[in-house]
């Protein structure tokens, strides 16, 4: 059986920007580099079959992993320099939770100075 730990790391290299983007490009003298987020996790375990109130007959194993990889936007390389654009879809889907969170700070922060 070969090595899991390694087989997982093979994995886990393929994801990030290369999954959500791709390679870096060049198109009529601009330079496309992609960036994203990437994180991944796996895990595996192994068992007796002793649960409690089992039979403790049996025996298993078994494992399981995942990623996510978010893309960012990317960085344009012109004439007249180096600009990043962003995706504003992923940039919305982050901005949404984090305004979410100051409203709700800043409503009790109103309600402490208002006593």
């Amino acid at each position: 059986m070969p090595n899991i730990a390694l087989e997982l790391a093979k994995l886990s290299a393929t994801a990030g920007v290369k999954s959500a983007y791709g390679e870096k490009q060049e198109v009529d003298g601009v330079t496309i580099v992609p960036v994203a987020a990437a994180w991944s996790g796996f895990g595996a375990g192994e068992g007796d079959g002793s649960a409690p109130g089992g039979s403790g007959a049996g025996q298993g194993s078994g494992g399981g992993g995942g990623s996510l990889s978010i893309p960012l936007g990317v960085y344009v390389r012109r004439q007249e320099g180096l600009r990043f654009e962003p995706n504003l879809i992923a940039l919305l889907a982050v901005s949404v939770p984090v305004i979410w969170v100051a409203g709700r700070a800043l409503r009790k922060i109103i309600r402490a100075l208002k006593r």
